[in-house]
């Protein structure tokens, strides 16, 4: 371990971080929860620790057969937590999977009064702002209003599994979501949420159609510039399954321009925006989805898929970070503009990249694990500071994240069979 290096947790149970938003605004406490391994959704409760001196406090807790897990910070005050909760007295019927979980929120001081954030509405008429089914990987926007996640819908799931494709979805703070409660498995929510993606199960081969919506990000702290100049405030940058023209899945780069107002959301589109007991909920009238990159014919088409990532904004939004193998099948880092053109790579070692990865606050370096140690990368001209001693085993992959401060980086690593959380100091 090098001077920089330092282990915040350790005992015989595991701490998952997610990928983004760890970190609470004052940079000294980090969230996770406590899942064996991040395929496991077995956790019991939502914890901190400081990143100072390694205390720990447990933020919430699941109780009546419920799990908890992937939890993300508001980087705004009041401190807000928001993570996945699994069903309460889960039996062979109902219990957690893609379609059977929700979100939460914790809020500080008061952590006792836990509301869950979308309602779930299974049965017809279906209600305007409610879900259907699992919201997952919930991420508040830059200014803590509104909340992404990604999805997957009951309704559809019942009626054949192949017309539950993911999608990304947001939580808007229009006004509380109330159900008719029908079925015992219904609820209310805070917010008032809607799809923001449109998928199809039968995409034309060569089209812009997607089967899958999936590792989405928030664009720029205030959203982006327009190739005309004027501003989109809001924006979300998501993943995609295509199907080349010789009916290959390949994931490309999207983004989901989305109204300004509130009350926008509550407008719906060509489909009805709970959906209907053939159709998924449908984007609200305002959204609109495009493509960015356009793989197909390279030598190793799409993003890559290994390790998991999420696309992350630049700051600014002038520049969309994403993983993707060069013409020697090398996984490099590279960046978009979110008007589109062509990607620019910008690390060209002989290394993969190993890991998620995040923005550091001056929008000029970024942080992942490659060859087996934990990296600052200037995304200028590619130059690499190695911040951690390299391993024999390297970093997990999940999550390599960036203090709002700038000061510190938090990630993981396997100690004696468990995951533990370190963190790594940056250079000014």
């Amino acid at each position: 371990m090098t001077q920089r290096e330092k282990q915040l947790t350790s005992g015989p149970h595991g701490h998952q971080l997610t990928n983004i938003n760890v970190w609470t605004p004052d940079s000294r406490w980090i969230t996770y929860d406590v899942r064996p391994d991040g395929a496991s959704f077995t956790g019991l409760t939502i914890e901190r620790v400081n990143a100072d001196n390694g205390w720990t406090e447990v933020i919430y807790q699941a109780r009546d057969g419920a799990h908890v897990g992937v939890v993300t910070v508001s980087p705004q005050l009041p401190v807000r937590y928001v993570f996945i909760h699994g069903p309460e007295h889960p039996d062979g019927v109902w219990h957690y999977d893609f379609h059977h979980r929700r979100g939460v929120i914790v809020s500080e001081p008061d952590r006792g009064a836990a509301e869950t954030l979308d309602a779930m509405d299974i049965t017809e008429p279906y209600t305007p702002g409610a879900l259907r089914g699992g919201s997952h990987v919930h991420v508040f926007s830059p200014e803590g209003d509104f909340i992404s996640f990604t999805y997957n819908d009951h309704v559809m799931h019942a009626l054949d599994a192949k017309y539950d494709q993911r999608n990304v979805g947001v939580a808007i703070p229009l006004r509380a979501v109330e159900v008719p409660a029908r079925h015992p498995r219904e609820y209310g929510g805070s917010h008032f949420c809607v799809l923001v993606t449109q998928t199809t199960p039968d995409p034309f081969p060569g089209s812009d159609d997607i089967t899958r919506a999936y590792e989405e990000g928030w664009i720029g702290t205030q959203g982006y510039i327009r190739a005309d100049g004027s501003r989109q405030r809001r924006a979300l940058a998501f993943i995609g399954d295509t199907l080349s023209a010789e009916g290959q899945k390949v994931a490309e780069i999207f983004i989901a321009d989305l109204p300004e107002r509130e009350e926008d959301y509550d407008r719906a589109g060509a489909f009805p925006l709970q959906g209907t007991a053939t159709r998924l909920p449908a984007p609200p009238a305002g959204v609109t989805q495009r493509r960015l990159t356009f793989t197909h014919q390279r030598r190793y088409p799409g993003l890559a898929l290994s390790p998991r990532h999420w696309l992350r904004s630049s700051p600014d939004g002038a520049q969309i970070a994403f993983l993707m193998a060069d013409d020697a099948g090398v996984i490099q880092l590279w960046c978009l503009s979110p008007n589109g053109g062509e990607p620019r790579q910008v690390t060209h070692g002989a290394h993969d990249v190993q890991s998620a990865f995040s923005w550091h606050p001056d929008g000029k370096r970024l942080a992942f694990v490659m060859d087996n140690s934990v990296m600052l990368c200037d995304v200028h001209d590619g130059r690499l500071t190695r911040l951690t001693s390299r391993t024999e085993q390297p970093p997990r992959a999940e999550a390599v994240v960036i203090s709002p401060d700038g000061a510190r980086v938090a990630y993981m690593r396997d100690v004696d069979g468990w995951t533990q959380i370190f963190t790594a100091s940056l250079p000014a």
